[in-house]
């Protein structure tokens, strides 16, 4: 037997929050704030949105390390947060979460009509999230009622590790049979996402107005000024400069162009990994 590269994708694995629900991401930044509250422990949206992408018990890890949060724990606690400390903080968020979570479920604009054009095209729909399992239950029920189920989910606490390892995006690829990882696409809004993606092999496109990075709703989006918008895309785009994404679109809206493009370039022979 000979390998023969793909000529054309044949799946899409799409983030949630900030990708295909809840424009700018804003269901799981405000429970981490929440959260952190309730243990008297300030933390601001702009903090809690800096480890996006994460699983969420290893979002919390993340900011209890953070110099200024220790301090801020400190003051309180009269020590630097164990990990017991940050599951304690993670069991308060979980069931915040899930109460929480259908005020921002919402598609993103544009999601069902760019979903449907890549199931017309044989493309198959994965998934995954920083969310645990419990929590994307219900992300995924609401969805439901929107319209969107995608073929396969896949949650955090499903896999051994989750972002930035390539685990959940591999476990979909096991799951809908495709046959080789440069078949596949990775939409993410986060650098771990994105990250994932690269380190399973995949395409990757980083979404960088609809989600966490630019973190404004939907009409906040809209109404930006063409200058306002071209400098937030130029600091977004420097953000994902390290995880290497192939290409940055500004939401779900602008796929379909580059899934084409995709496919041309996997039809010369070229590969996810040499570029």
């Amino acid at each position: 037997m000979n390998y023969i590269n793909p000529s054309k994708l044949q799946a899409a694995i799409l983030d949630w929050a900030g990708t295909v629900v809840d424009f700018g991401s804003f269901a799981p930044t405000q429970i981490f704030v929440e959260a952190f509250a309730e243990f008297d422990v300030p933390v601001s949206i702009e903090e809690a949105r800096g480890p996006m992408g994460m699983g969420k018990w290893d979002h919390i890890r993340t900011l209890c390390d953070q110099p200024q949060i220790t301090e801020r724990y400190k003051k309180v606690f009269g020590r630097a947060p164990t990990d017991d400390d940050v599951t304690a903080i993670y069991q308060r968020f979980m069931p915040l979460q899930v109460e929480k979570i259908a005020e921002h479920s919402a598609l993103i604009p544009g999601a069902l009509r760019t979903i449907t054009a890549l199931r017309e095209q044989g493309i198959k729909i994965g998934s995954c999230s920083g969310y645990p399992a419990q929590v994307m239950a219900k992300v995924v029920e609401l969805a439901a009622i929107n319209g969107y189920v995608a073929d396969h989910v896949v949650a955090t606490d499903e896999v051994p590790n989750g972002r930035p390892w390539p685990a959940q995006a591999l476990a979909n690829v096991i799951a809908l049979g495709i046959d080789d990882v440069a078949a596949c696409v990775k939409i993410d809004d986060t650098v771990p996402g994105i990250l994932e993606g690269r380190r399973a092999g995949m395409w990757t496109v980083a979404l960088v107005c609809s989600g966490n990075a630019l973190g404004l709703t939907y009409e906040q989006y809209c109404a930006l000024d063409t200058d306002r918008l071209n400098a937030e895309r130029k600091r977004i785009h420097a953000l994902f400069e390290g995880s290497r994404p192939h290409y940055l679109i500004d939401t779900i809206s602008d796929l379909p162009d580059v899934i084409s493009d995709i496919n041309k370039r996997l039809a010369n022979g070229e590969m996810p990994q040499s570029s």
